[in-house]
């Protein structure tokens, strides 16, 4: 019990430090107003989606608990420069209205094909972070044709990916670690009906500490170029990291052959939150493995 009551400290301290670390800086950096913005009608859902610059589709995925603005506010002025951005809020997140819809992979995935299809998108690139990064990798299982290439930020398509101490303190998660955050004030912002909070909350936690893998062999059976970007110390266990990037055909010696066409990039001096704030090297890295 002891050890339990700890965990939870430890995780609320930490939640606590991201929300403020995060969203408070990422907010700032959304000045461009969207070229479209709007709902799409899927799977019985009103799915939002901004529209940011032209040229060849660019699909953003956001990471748990997050918007469009709190996770790419800094990044979509930038990658809008050459692409067309298309940013989605997920079932119950930032625009997205709550719903009593169970939360998986599978369902999360479909509603964004179901927004690409919307606005008549038949591919495109996907990027995808934390949470966003699993469902960016079962839209690429279950919808290969949507996917060209794809971009991983610090995610994982199975739940022993991450570090054991991060599902235990997932287990531990509570809804008034959330109250009075700037996660909230960014949720009330934007939200449709400001009083689903907390069944939102309590939603994305049950999620957030459901056992899931997608499936070595699915991740093997992909044929879209992946790049894997991960901070050294973001939480991933970097052993599975690497058993990941083999079954995507990386980690070859290429000086006696092919380069393989996924890649893999680990920062150093970055945790899972502090990764998405490094901009220029992010937007540098998808610059080169997307053009």
């Amino acid at each position: 019990m002891k050890n339990l009551f700890q965990t939870g400290n430890m995780l609320k301290s930490v939640l606590f430090f991201a929300i403020i670390m995060f969203v408070a800086p990422q907010s700032k950096g959304q000045q461009h107003k969207p070229a479209e913005s709007g709902y799409a009608p899927v799977n019985g859902l009103k799915v939002y989606y901004e529209v940011y610059g032209e040229g060849k589709p660019l699909v953003l995925l956001h990471g748990a608990f997050m918007t469009i603005e709190t996770n790419w506010g800094q990044l979509i002025p930038e990658l809008s420069k050459t692409r067309k951005v298309i940013a989605v809020e997920l079932q119950g997140h930032g625009h997205t209205p709550f719903s009593d819809r169970k939360l998986d992979q599978a369902t999360l995935a479909s509603d964004v094909e179901g927004v690409m299809k919307h606005l008549k998108v038949d591919s495109a690139d996907v990027v995808g972070y934390s949470m966003g990064g699993s469902i960016a990798y079962k839209l690429a299982i279950q919808s290969p044709k949507c996917v060209k290439k794809l971009v991983i930020i610090s995610s994982t398509y199975k739940s022993t990916g991450w570090r054991p101490e991060i599902a235990g303190a997932f287990k531990n998660m509570k809804p008034e670690m959330f109250a009075n955050t700037p996660m909230k004030t960014a949720y009330d912002a934007v939200a449709p009906d400001k009083t689903k909070w907390t069944k939102f909350i309590e939603q994305m936690i049950v999620f957030a500490g459901t056992t899931f893998d997608i499936g070595d062999a699915n991740i093997a059976k992909i044929t879209s170029p992946v790049l894997i970007i991960a901070g050294d110390n973001d939480g991933l266990d970097k052993v599975e990291l690497s058993k990941t990037y083999q079954l995507l055909g990386g980690d070859k010696f290429a000086d006696m052959g092919a380069m393989p066409k996924s890649h893999l990039a680990i920062v150093p001096g970055q945790g899972h939150v502090s990764l998405m704030m490094q901009t220029k090297t992010i937007s540098a890295y998808l610059n080169e493995f997307l053009k």
